[in-house]
């Protein structure tokens, strides 16, 4: 299967690496912003035609997957003229920083036949995508309670400062958030969709509108289930816990490292399940192990499933599931601009 990579950026080059590491996945495309990124990616791929246009490398005839890993307000532009061209999409989340771009993106989808498939790695984990399969087993009867908590580094500026551009990026809630939003809907499928959502936030002076450092969102189910998120980007290191509680058990992981593509993090799987015995009045639990966990294991095995869903005709992360994510973020920043709980639909 031959790729086209739009975006040769930090994120970019991982994907790039992960693609060339392969078998069967050839990159035979790269479009580049900057005369740096295009030098190191001829010297890095020789192989690949380089260009600083993007539309050529989407029109390109050798070309059958398109990896869109550009800054945030590209995705949906990108991504709707490589479908367009005839090919189906590997795109970087948030799908789009807008809903009316996620619904033009998903009519585009509909109307040339190719798929996207969006990228929420983290379903691809042996560590969250265990929390899954431990929930939809059973383990822990039914889903009542999730809270996740992010702290970690500021982020990294991104080419030309992209990631501080509340025009490109969307907001942080889109640039990160968005996985979290993710996992929680996904854990709690069983309880149907959210209801109501409420964010709290602060940032520091002179912070563009939507760029918040510290926010914590409590997401309401109709059956009383619900979700807690914290995100604070002014920590240090990177250290993300999520826990869960249900009838009949619970589950705690943790992963912890000195940034977010640490080789060498420490992670942690825990599970009290149904029927687990309670020793001297204390309710033990029982460690999972885990081989290897991080976003540049995930990255690549996301690759991998996604080329073996789009030989079979499927997406790994349908468009229209990541319009739901992409929802969430809105309507959080909503809620942290308005000071209002916000009613959730569509």
């Amino acid at each position: 299967m031959r790729f086209g990579l739009i975006g040769f950026g930090a994120w970019g080059r991982q994907h790039a690496q992960a693609i060339a590491g392969l078998p069967g996945l050839t990159l035979t495309g790269i479009a580049c912003v900057s005369a740096d990124s295009e030098r190191d990616a001829r010297a890095a791929y020789p192989s690949a035609r380089v260009a600083r246009d993007w539309r050529e490398i989407v029109a390109a005839d050798d070309v059958d997957i398109i990896d869109v890993a550009t800054p945030n307000s590209m995705h949906a532009e990108v991504a709707i003229a490589a479908l367009q061209a005839g090919k189906d999409v590997l795109l970087e989340k948030p799908m789009a920083t807008s809903i009316a771009d996620c619904d033009a993106l998903i009519a585009a989808e509909r109307d040339t036949g190719r798929l996207v498939s969006v990228g929420h790695e983290m379903r691809q984990s042996a560590q969250w995508g265990k929390v899954k399969s431990l929930i939809d087993d059973g383990a822990i009867g039914d889903p009542l309670y999730l809270n996740i908590n992010l702290f970690r580094n500021f982020y990294r500026s991104g080419a030309a400062g992209w990631r501080y551009d509340k025009a490109r990026v969307g907001s942080w809630l889109l640039e990160e958030m968005v996985h979290h939003f993710d996992l929680a809907l996904w854990y709690f499928a069983r309880n149907g969709d959210p209801v109501s959502l409420r964010a709290y936030g602060n940032k520091r002076a002179g912070r563009d509108p939507g760029l918040f450092d510290n926010v914590s969102i409590l997401v309401r189910y109709a059956n009383g289930a619900y979700v807690t998120i914290n995100q604070c980007v002014a920590g240090f290191e990177h250290s993300l816990v999520l826990e869960v509680a249900g009838t009949d058990g619970a589950i705690r992981t943790h992963w912890s490292g000195t940034m977010d593509r640490d080789g060498d993090a420490e992670f942690d799987l825990r599970v009290q399940p149904k029927g687990f015995p309670i020793e001297r009045g204390v309710r033990e639990c029982e460690r999972i192990m885990i081989a290897k966990s991080g976003e540049v294991y995930e990255l690549t095995e996301q690759i991998r499933l996604t080329v073996e869903g789009f030989a079979a005709r499927r997406a790994l992360v349908p468009a229209v599931e990541a319009r739901k994510r992409v929802l969430m973020c809105l309507a959080a920043e909503e809620s942290l601009l308005t000071g209002r709980e916000i009613a959730l639909s569509g």
